[in-house]
């Protein structure tokens, strides 16, 4: 006998009512309607597509982003005696035909898989063979070239509907505005979708911006403030490395994260971190997606992020347990000058990208009206060096034909050569006074690279060519030599990428069929930022209702925790309650007033003014550290 919804999310999940619109989302599913969900970080999102697949008979197709989070849903259906089953990376065609038996014959009801992987006309077909009763594009927001992590893979995604007509989809993101819900439906080619939108609210988090030049120190004063689990964006792998690195110097439990690691990097410091052996993740925004770990009390922004989607998304990764969390942008002028220059000054015109496409064709003597089908080898450098160009205009330039099918880039694109010294400074030149043929390409790269012996360094083989007065094969040559005598660690990637050319060269008309989109789409990320900047900087408005109503949700009430609403309570109806506080913290030893205010609810003023009244009343003292002591 089949099970009802409520049972088994009870059987597999512990739980005994569903929450938000869980219930009716599943309900549509079951009545065989498609669905677009927006629901919030952490509310919940999978269990609305496995528990009405496991409802229904047949298989689930799933598609995900990113692997780890595939790998993380498998792993736990199959915990809970649910078969699940993903296409993965690496697979040879033997391993990928058993994998879609299994699903055709094996009774499995999850297959989880890439956008790249569905584009694959083998697993097009076997899918079409198979019995599915349910479509669940996961993080649907990729979909849109108006979203804030647009992947042109997902595109594709709409081969599905194509293949099982018939069959609901549902897609779910947890951050899309009209535009891209609208986009959404689109091109899945929804059906009259039930679009489902729970509140955004989380009335547990304080959301808060600090401006302060130190930003380091008081990052360190704030989490050794609230101690316990926290996670601080970066926007950059180095940037990674240096905070966790000054965390560590100063007694914090910290380590980092990027996409550049290994696989068995990232799943060791992921389980130290979910299990509490180390406080402070350190991360750029390829962390925390799929990531369920509740008890994180705090998430800081270090650096200010480019959008308020991707901001209240990695926000939001707070406080999933409903306990009181926060939310902190730490950020100064600098800061906000730098974001600026390295998201607008990159957005590249219509006049560049057609500019930069006719050097393109003659880089590689292409007439007008050849090239279709054409392949050819690009040493990026040589390219952008040649023609004075600006190489991440060229480089997001070159991305946007790939995308509007102008060229295809090889998957090789992305890659650079990395190094890092592996000795010390004092060992490296007791190395070059017995290798004195090298020595002129080891300090080129101290010159030009800073930080080099302490994390993996991005290099720029052409321009060290350039500077050393050699071709980039005596380069590659020299660094091979300094890897094998243990002098660094040397992971090669050549400069060159292939290219190959998918339409004839018509100069501007090629582009022509796009240009609104271009322009459109820096509009859309010109105004991502503005409206990011205006959050970090308004000071009218309570946060929460402020990223409330970024997204479509009027909310009426002020959160009453957000910096915003803390700073414009009364001092005289809370300052005996402030004063209070205060004792109970400096019981546990003296603290500066800095660290006070960290660990308040409270505005710097306010902290002070009460410090003030307590010293009058002769409560408490002040040390030779600077510290309040009780008396």
């Amino acid at each position: 006998m089949q099970l009802s919804p409520k049972e088994i999310l009870n059987k597999y999940w512990g739980h005994s009512s569903f929450k938000g619109s869980q219930e009716k989302i599943i309900s549509s599913i079951l009545k065989q309607k498609d669905v677009l969900a927006l629901m919030p970080t952490g509310g919940g999102k999978s269990v609305c597509f496995q528990v009405p697949a496991i409802a229904m008979d047949g298989l689930c197709i799933v598609v995900s982003p990113l692997l780890a989070l595939i790998h993380d849903q498998v792993q736990g259906l199959k915990e809970m005696g649910i078969k699940a089953i993903s296409i993965t990376g690496g697979v040879s065609f033997e391993e990928l035909n058993n994998i879609l038996d299994n699903c055709q014959f094996g009774n499995y009801k999850f297959l989880y898989l890439s956008p790249e992987r569905l584009q694959q006309s083998l697993v097009q077909e076997r899918i079409q063979q198979m019995n599915i009763n349910l479509i669940a594009i996961d993080e649907a927001h990729c979909i849109s070239q108006w979203g804030h992590d647009f992947r042109p893979s997902y595109l594709d995604c709409n081969v599905l509907r194509e293949v099982h007509p018939n069959i609901p989809i549902i897609a779910l993101t947890a951050t899309a505005t009209k535009v891209v819900a609208n986009e959404i439906i689109t091109n899945l080619q929804l059906k009259e979708p039930l679009f489902v939108k729970d509140s955004f609210l989380r009335k547990n988090i304080s959301f808060s911006v600090i401006k302060k030049e130190d930003k380091q120190h008081y990052l360190k004063d704030l989490i050794k403030a609230n101690g316990k689990s926290a996670i601080v964006y970066v926007r950059t792998r180095r940037k990674t490395f240096e905070v966790a690195n000054f965390l560590k110097d100063n007694g914090i439990s910290a380590t980092y994260y990027h996409g550049g690691l290994s696989m068995a990097e990232k799943q060791s410091k992921l389980k130290d971190w979910l299990t509490n052996k180390t406080d402070v993740m350190v991360a750029t925004n390829a962390f925390g997606m799929g990531v369920d770990k509740p008890d994180v009390r705090q998430v800081i922004h270090y650096q200010i992020p480019d959008s308020i989607e991707n901001y209240y998304q990695e926000a939001g990764r707070a406080g999933r347990d409903g306990l009181f969390s926060r939310a902190t942008i730490i950020t100064n002028t600098n800061d906000q000058e730098q974001v600026k220059s390295q998201f607008l000054s990159t957005l590249p015109t219509i006049a560049f990208v057609k500019a930069c496409y006719q050097k393109l064709n003659t880089y590689f003597q292409i007439a007008y009206g050849e090239g279709s089908g054409e392949t050819f080898s690009l040493n990026f450098n040589a390219f952008c060096h040649r023609y004075e160009l600006n190489s991440f205009l060229v480089y997001n330039t070159l991305r946007l034909l790939d995308q509007n099918g102008v060229i295809s880039l090889s998957d090789s694109f992305n890659r650079k050569t990395i190094v890092q010294f592996t000795i010390s400074k004092d060992s490296t030149f007791n190395y070059l006074e017995n290798h004195k043929t090298i020595s002129s390409l080891v300090l080129v790269i101290l010159r030009t690279y800073g930080g080099i012996f302490d994390f993996e360094t991005k290099i720029n083989t052409y321009l060290l060519a350039k500077k050393c007065n050699l071709n980039e094969n005596e380069i590659h040559a020299g660094l091979l030599q300094l890897h094998e005598d243990d002098v660094i660690s040397y992971n090669p990637s050549k400069d060159d990428l292939e290219i190959t050319f998918l339409i004839p060269r018509e100069d501007d008309k090629s582009i022509n069929p796009f240009t609104k989109k271009i322009s459109h789409l820096n509009k859309v990320k010109t105004d991502n930022l503005k409206q990011i900047l205006l959050y970090v900087n308004q000071s009218e408005l309570c946060k929460s209702k402020f990223l409330l109503n970024y997204f479509g949700e009027i909310q009426k009430e002020d959160c009453g925790i957000c910096d915003f609403c803390n700073d414009k309570k009364p001092i005289e109806v809370s300052l005996k309650q402030i004063i209070s506080e205060i004792k109970l913290e400096l019981k546990h030893g003296p603290k500066t007033s800095r660290v006070l205010h960290t660990l308040l609810n409270y505005s710097e003023e306010t902290i002070l003014k009460a410090l003030r009244v307590m010293i009058e009343d002769e409560l408490i003292s002040v040390n030779h550290k600077n510290q309040y002591d009780l008396r």
